[in-house]
């Protein structure tokens, strides 16, 4: 995609986007995500119905009788965007690529974001960190982080999603909401990682990815190749045998990985790229309030 192509694109990926968030989400956006940046403010003795977890034990062990931390809303927040650009999202055979979506649903999250006063960053991650854009505010910071989403080109095909979420432990020294989209395809195991990040901040995972690669279509003998290997190898999709065990490896792939998200205590969307993801941003935003 050359420069006048991605500009053009931006633009049109703006407009989109941008009504969106000021029409629908910025209501539902703000709900959802008030209160996640909180600073300490005082200490009070513990109340019947107070959460245990904002006990401070210092002062608890000094007067010899339970106080808790009281919090106040920070009036803005930071939000980051962990977006994969691993080889396996470049991929999709119905209405769009994954990727494409990746990135109209980012650039919505982010106008959301500053149309709250929010400052905005982004971590591009593969099997390594790619690319960070610590968090700013403004119209001109969104059309940079669009521009970026259309025509960055990852130096690994693979995916980490521990290293990604290890980064913005160690990159973010604040409370944020973070919103991780991928695929999620990562045969590593991340659920500690998940599970200290999403203490140290929001954490929001959102998935993306076509109906092909839970349903096999039967087009008989075709040549695959594996995205992040780049493996080659020739299948039969008109065997019904290998139909179904494919979707029952995608199947038993995504119940690992809902299982790490409830584990970890993170809250999830999966959308398809033949799906309208305004729904799943609306559910999901619904489910937080």
């Amino acid at each position: 995609m050359d420069t006048s192509e991605i500009l053009k694109r931006v633009r049109q990926i703006e407009i989109k986007t941008r009504g969106l968030s000021a029409n629908i989400f910025a209501g539902q956006y703000h709900s959802a995500f008030k209160g996640r940046g909180m600073t300490f403010s005082e200490v009070r003795e513990y109340q019947y119905g107070d959460d245990v977890r904002d006990i401070n034990w210092n002062v608890t062990a000094r007067f010899h009788k339970p106080y808790v931390k009281v919090f106040e809303e920070e009036r803005e927040l930071t939000v980051m965007l962990l977006v994969d650009v691993s080889s396996s999202l470049d991929f999709g055979t119905v209405i769009q690529k994954s990727n494409d979506m990746l990135t109209e649903i980012a650039a919505t999250l982010a106008f959301s974001a500053i149309q709250n006063n929010d400052k905005i960053g982004v971590i591009f991650f593969s099997d390594r960190i790619e690319k960070y854009i610590p968090p700013k505010k403004g119209r001109k910071h969104i059309l940079y982080i669009i521009r970026e989403l259309l025509g960055f080109k990852a130096e690994s095909n693979r995916t980490d999603i521990k290293q990604a979420l290890e980064y913005l432990n160690n990159v973010q020294k604040r409370r944020c909401t973070a919103f991780m989209l991928s695929d999620f395809i990562d045969p590593k195991d991340y659920k500690d990682a998940m599970t200290i990040a999403n203490r140290k901040n929001d954490l929001v995972a959102i998935q993306i990815y076509d109906r092909r690669m839970a349903d096999l279509p039967d087009v008989g003998i075709v040549k695959v190749q594996d995205a992040e290997t780049g493996y080659e190898q020739y299948i039969d999709t008109s065997s019904k045998r290998l139909r179904k065990a494919h979707h029952e490896w995608w199947e038993e792939r995504q119940q690992r990985m809902r299982r790490i998200f409830t584990q970890s205590n993170v809250d999830s969307v999966s959308v398809r790229t033949d799906e309208d993801y305004v729904k799943a941003l609306l559910s999901l935003f619904a489910k937080r309030n």
